[in-house]
């Protein structure tokens, strides 16, 4: 839209489908975003106007509500799922705060996407093998692409904690500062566009992808929640000696009681449970311990006051909004319903069938499918259209014989 255009007050207006549009481009039959495809309206949240710092020409972005024309918002927006779990813990007297930590790679160009993503050439005319894990070392010679990112960040109000170097091969971590859950869900969306432009500019390519490299750790985008009192502040989740509350406890006892019925809306792509099947620190359990990264629920070693349940399970091509509704919906109905979590589980352990997640895709929307919690913290039009454009994406994946295939099996006949 021209800037002339949004100043003035004119109405954007995009049909319900796009909602539901999966990520070949295509669509679910109409039934499940309304046959006639009609229009919503988009809504710029005044708070998310930004000047893009990385574009030459003047440009502004805006992060908008998708809104029913009637002005309720539309049940298959994610942001608008966001901040309707928010306002079930403000009937509460409730706030939930939340932090993310996005971890991403950045690689050199790869225009062929049939050959693996490589690091990009270092000063030294060398890429990086692996060595390089929580480094201080600059010879991978992105000073310049971080220096802008860093400006840019501060250009558009993004708070950063820490940046560091990863496990991976050429992977990178942010620590978002905690806050607001829509406000860290806008951040974290900013984030990552923002990633990727720096990234064309200095001719390199990031990929937020859970699983881009064979025999190298993934990426994540695990979320820490706590609960505070909207009146006091105070972290529901310590008393008055510091000690954990109940309220603690059935926290996550809904998480534990919701992850496996929501693991499809935490790890969304075929390829986020190639993160999940080589589970070291990417843990596809329900299980919770304190500071043990093998917990798909881990308690940081923290004061009482920043006691917090970190999820682990959300891979960094996690949608930001839905992933972050999801874990504080499962939280809040251990809260409403007073659920008690299974025993913490310390040093190496056997994950019970109970607390075992989908370790696939199709397994994963076959629980979300005949998960009726779901429907019911979610609505049936978000989860049923959710699970349409999901299986879409699916199908179009066994479409395609990979390399692997072609390459072990064609003898065996």
């Amino acid at each position: 839209m021209t800037a002339e255009g949004f100043l003035e007050g004119r109405r954007l207006q995009l049909a319900r489908g796009v909602l539901l549009q999966c990520i070949m481009g295509g669509y679910p039959p109409a039934r499940f975003y309304g046959s006639d495809d009609g229009d919503l309206a988009l809504v710029a949240d005044p708070k998310q106007i930004h000047r893009l710092p990385w574009s030459q020409q003047p440009r502004a972005l805006a992060i908008c509500d998708a809104d029913e024309l009637t002005g309720e918002s539309s049940r298959l927006s994610t942001r608008g799922q966001l901040k309707a779990v928010v306002a079930r813990y403000a009937a509460l007297g409730l706030a939930p705060v939340v932090a993310t930590e996005l971890e991403f790679f950045v690689f050199a160009p790869n225009p062929d996407p049939t050959q693996p993503f490589q690091p990009p050439l270092g000063l030294d005319g060398r890429r990086e093998d692996g060595q390089s894990a929580f480094s201080i070392s600059s010879n991978n010679g992105l000073r310049p692409f971080f220096s802008e990112v860093y400006a840019c960040m501060a250009a558009l109000g993004l708070p950063r904690d820490t940046f560091m170097h990863e496990m991976g091969v050429s992977q990178f971590e942010i620590n978002l500062l905690h806050g607001d859950p829509l406000l860290l869900a806008d951040q974290t969306f900013l984030f990552k566009h923002l990633l990727k432009e720096v990234a064309l500019k200095h001719g390199l390519t990031v990929v937020c992808m859970a699983k881009p490299l064979a025999h190298t750790p993934g990426s994540s985008m695990h979320i820490h929640q706590s609960v505070v009192e909207v009146d006091s502040g105070r972290n529901v989740f310590s008393d008055d000696a510091g000690d954990p509350t109940a309220t603690f406890r059935h926290f996550i006892g809904g998480q534990q009681a919701c992850l496996a019925d929501f693991t499809a809306l935490f790890a969304p792509n075929v390829n986020s449970y190639q993160r999940l099947c080589h589970p070291f620190a990417s843990p596809n359990n329900a299980c919770w311990s304190h500071d043990n990264r093998s917990a798909g629920l881990r308690i940081p070693a923290s004061s009482p006051v920043a006691r917090r349940v970190e999820n682990r399970l959300p891979g960094a091509d996690a949608n930001p909004y839905l992933a972050i509704a999801a874990s504080l919906a499962a939280g809040l109905y251990g809260i409403e319903h007073r659920l008690e979590p299974s025993a913490a589980i310390q040093g190496e352990f056997e994950v019970p069938d109970n607390l075992s997640l989908p370790c696939t895709l199709h397994a994963a929307l076959e629980r979300l499918k005949r998960s009726h919690l779901a429907k019911e913290l979610f609505g049936t039009e978000f989860i049923e259209g959710y699970i349409a454009s999901k299986t879409l994406e699916l199908t179009s994946f066994f479409d395609e014989i990979t390399p692997w295939e072609r390459r072990v099996l064609a003898a065996q006949a």
